[in-house]
């Protein structure tokens, strides 16, 4: 991102001069107050927004000035993980992480090998015919990840997964992140956990009041530019 600032339509400041780059299979970690920006900023990555200044690049190409027809082959790039979880309740765990692919017409032939592959790396293989309800919600997160990994993303955004889970299933969900991003997968994590920011010791960037106040390599969550945040 390069001086990026973004304002709401209703004039609200979401982002401010915002500069920073995030190298290829990076893992890093977003912290901050709630409204700090950390949503926006992770919204302008997949083009949910675009800056009301500045220029946003995905692999070199400045998305913040495609058009609008290219931007789902953006979306099949990047996996994105929402903290609400969003299955589609009438669906299987097979079917949940299929319809991902279904959408970008992948080949029914491909389909099962690709969601098998997914399903294995959270550990829910033998849960494929679940519906959601019959999950914990840390296995829903799981399924989540699975739908946000089955097009191979460059990039995967994380908006506070462990958001609703226990401590347990936090660090479950933090373990399997931590495989993707070995695998080369860049990840992207905006969390109020402190915990695992400061055991997991990743670059952490501290947003606040729309603006990137401190960046860390190695660093942990409890710093002082932005007073004591709230662990949970």
């Amino acid at each position: 991102m390069h001086n990026v600032s973004l304002i709401y339509p209703n004039g609200t400041r979401g982002l401010n001069s915002i500069d920073m780059t995030i190298n290829r299979g990076e893992f890093v970690f977003l912290v901050g107050h709630t409204g700090s920006g950390k949503s926006s900023l992770m919204k302008l990555i997949y083009r949910e927004h675009d800056p009301t200044t500045g220029a946003v690049y995905v692999e070199g190409i400045e998305i913040s000035d495609m058009k609008r027809s290219q931007i789902p082959f953006l979306r099949r790039r990047i996996g994105v993980i929402f903290q609400d979880f969003r299955l589609l309740g009438h669906k299987t765990v097979y079917e949940n992480v299929a319809y991902a692919l279904q959408v970008t017409g992948t080949s029914r032939y491909v389909m099962p090998r690709k969601v098998t592959k997914a399903l294995t790396l959270v550990n829910l293989q033998d849960k494929a015919d679940r519906f959601p309800n019959q999950l914990s919600g840390g296995e829903q997160q799981r399924v989540a990840i699975a739908r946000a990994l089955i097009n191979d993303p460059i990039i995967l955004l994380a908006d506070e997964p462990t958001g609703n889970l226990d401590p347990d299933s936090s660090w479950d969900i933090m373990q399997i992140l931590s495989k993707v991003n070995v695998s080369g997968t860049t990840v992207v994590v905006a969390t109020h956990n402190q915990q695992l920011v400061d055991v997991m010791q990743k670059r952490v960037i501290v947003m606040n009041r729309g603006e990137m106040v401190q960046d860390v390599e190695h660093g942990k969550y409890a710093i002082s530019a932005v007073g004591p945040l709230p662990s949970l």
